[in-house]
């Protein structure tokens, strides 16, 4: 069948511009009393998330253009736009959603920089994105045009309506940033469609990742249009009914489809398909006031967290499905924990605490923030890993710097991968970074969330100003003082998080120590412009025991300093000492091996062997009886001398040169 693409319409054909593009965020639910900060209201201004952005900003989004660019998935959208599409297309059928996502990261990062090449980039993008959609607002680059397969032919592995889902995300994101713009109107006519589509009158049908539901929600929101959110409260509700075919070694589970939302206790199945349907479905509970629906979520977060998280706050732990595994079943060399998965998950706890304001929601994406997100990108922002084991046993080799990686799994980080889903997820998440740092209650609490050096202005609910200034060099040291530059004539209410690990706060004000719990601290009383707030953070490294059920660290230990996961490297240690040989020695505690930055703490070393074995034997493989690794009678061979050994935050690791390396250690 031949199909005609429609070009931009008319600007006045386009949504008008929100009352400030500076009040732009990510989540803005349509019910609830609190909200996150908004672009125009915070400005990071130094410490390790700012570096973070500015790479993201100057590297990491030309270096994903550049490889869509290279490997012909921009190009795509020029061959439909040109009626010369065929059986050739490079790329996998979900790679136009690479190309939304850079679209996404482009927006907000515009939104927060200003700079008018990001803007342009993005316009030239959105000009090629136009002329491959057809006239009945259908846009996908791999299903539907002459050399295809039809449209919505298999929506199990197809990712049509995925595709759909973040094309509508980076519309949002333009929108909210910079107001009407042709991409928000492509967006509206591809989201039209999908109601058209898969509406109550239509096909009954889901697709086989979620993703569709939070882009038709946020989109819904951004334009007040109601069918949007129904349509995506329909997808939701449909989940679970089998709806989806079978296919080899993928059980409905995988998709989440072989229970209801409702019913599910747990998360199961691939790990970014279950949080992003996670996700959705807070976004529908919230809107609708479906308070039963909601505390089934919250349940399934307390169940998933408690029994299936790791200590990075990674999720998933097989390789197979890049899903979750079982109860208790956490091994550290054989952690999945997709870069995407560390994502979706925050994108699930910021949902939650808006619309709960339960701290613990913050504190896992802080601890996501550090030790899963943190650790994906190298320090240029041009390398990233895509799964984040907590064991590294083989040093493995650097990988090329000019060519995809065919394997998500690696002991380096790699360009781009054949499956390339976390370098743009990773740019649109640190593009937005300090819109997770606070959020404002209808009754005008201000909370502090996330600690990074900053200005927040806002205007609070009844219009009074309030404008902080935080200076930290948090997580490196555990001080962060708040000052008022300016504030209302009137009692107002300030919340600071205090970590769940963070038992021996203080609050500091005006000379008066308060100790604080974790949760959070509050003050409220009038605040005088000039006064500061100071937080004392306990960021001392300590020792972190897994719950007896994991055994795959029975007799082992993590360290950690504030919240950033520590690990071992190969790279710190003396050239006569093996990391598998080492042992922690806990009764030496743990020091600064440097001010606020790696920790050193005191192992020994010394391989168990049978009574029986000469010591002249040589070491090998099947050593052991009948060849086994397993020996009888052991005894220990003579132990090195105590060694001081660094611990380095586990989002370095790699950064110099392949290693071997551990986050969980054994002791003696």
């Amino acid at each position: 069948m031949t199909t005609t693409h429609a070009h931009a319409h008319p600007a006045a054909d386009l949504p008008a511009a929100p009352s400030s593009p500076t009040d732009g965020r990510p989540v803005a639910p349509s019910q609830g009393t609190r909200r996150g900060l908004g672009i125009g209201e915070i400005t990071v201004t130094g410490g390790f998330w700012a570096g973070r952005q500015d790479i993201n900003s100057t590297s990491t989004l030309q270096h994903c253009g550049a490889w869509m660019d290279r490997l012909g998935w921009l190009a795509n959208f020029d061959r439909v736009a040109d009626g010369t599409t065929g059986p050739g297309r490079p790329g996998w059928q979900f790679s136009d959603s690479e190309v939304y996502k850079l679209m996404e990261a482009l927006a907000w990062d515009f939104g927060r920089t200003q700079d008018p090449r990001t803007d342009q980039v993005l316009r030239d993008l959105t000009a090629r994105i136009a002329g491959a959609q057809d006239d009945d607002g259908y846009l996908n680059t791999f299903f539907g045009h002459v050399g295809q397969k039809g449209r919505y032919s298999d929506l199990e592995m197809g990712h049509e309506l995925y595709c759909v889902g973040h094309l509508l995300q980076a519309a949002v994101a333009r929108l909210r940033t910079s107001g009407a713009d042709p991409l928000v109107d492509i967006a509206r006519r591809a989201a039209d469609h999908v109601c058209r589509e898969f509406g109550p009158d239509g096909r009954e049908a889901i697709c086989g990742h979620p993703e569709i539901e939070l882009g038709l929600v946020e989109l819904g929101r951004a334009l007040g249009e109601p069918r949007y959110g129904a349509q995506a409260q329909l997808f939701v509700e449909r989940r679970g009914r089998g709806l989806l075919g079978a296919l080899p070694l993928l059980s409905p589970s995988y998709f989440q489809d072989d229970i209801p939302v409702r019913e599910a206790t747990v998360w199961r199945g691939h790990a970014v398909r279950a949080l992003y349907l996670t996700a959705a479905a807070v976004d529908v509970a919230v809107d609708t006031g479906d308070d039963d629906l909601l505390a089934v979520l919250e349940k399934q977060w307390t169940t998933s967290v408690a029994r299936r998280t790791y200590i990075t706050g990674g999720m998933g732990s097989r390789h197979q499905d890049e899903g979750f595994g079982e109860d208790w079943e956490l091994p550290p060399d054989r952690a999945y924990c997709e870069t995407c998965a560390g994502i979706a998950s925050n994108m699930v706890s910021w949902r939650l605490f808006l619309a709960t304001g339960d701290v613990r929601y913050a504190d896992l994406m802080e601890r996501t923030f550090y030790n899963v997100i943190a650790t994906s990108p190298d320090p240029d922002g041009r390398a990233f890993f895509y799964a984040n084991p907590l064991q590294q046993r083989t040093a493995g080799e650097p990988t090329a710097p000019d060519a995809v990686n065919p394997r998500a799994e690696g002991a380096a980080r790699a360009p781009w991968f054949d499956v390339s889903c976390c370098p743009t997820n990773v740019a649109r998440t640190l593009a937005t970074w300090q819109l997770y740092a606070g959020t404002v209650d209808d009754d005008g609490t201000v909370s502090v969330l996330q600690y990074a050096p900053s200005t927040v202005r806002l205007s609070l609910p009844d219009g009074d100003r309030l404008v902080l200034e935080v200076e930290t060099d948090y997580p490196r040291s555990g001080i962060i003082v708040v000052r008022v530059e300016v504030a209302p004539d009137r009692p107002v209410r300030l919340r600071l998080r205090v970590p769940s690990w963070a038992t021996g706060t203080a609050l500091v004000e005006g000379g008066r120590r308060t100790p604080a719990a974790p949760g959070f601290v509050t003050v409220h009383r009038t605040l005088v412009p000039g006064e500061q707030l100071r937080l004392e953070l306990p960021v001392a490294a300590r020792f972190s025991w897994p719950d007896r059920r994991i055994d795959a660290v029975r007799g082992c230990v993590a360290v950690e300093r504030g919240p950033v996961v520590l690990c071992v490297e190969s790279t710190d240690l003396p050239d006569d000492l093996v990391l598998e040989d080492l042992r922690l020695d806990l009764s030496t505690g743990l020091a600064d091996a440097e001010p606020g930055a790696v920790v050193q703490a005191v192992f020994t070393s010394g391989e168990a062997r049978s009574e029986s074995e000469s010591e002249s034997q040589p070491e090998g493989d099947g050593d052991g009886e009948a060849g086994l690794p397993y020996r009888a009678a052991l005894r220990r061979s003579p132990e090195t001398a105590p060694v001081g050994v660094r611990l380095v935050p586990y989002h370095s690791w790699a950064e110099r040169g392949p290693a071997t390396m551990r986050v969980f250690l054994p002791t003696t």
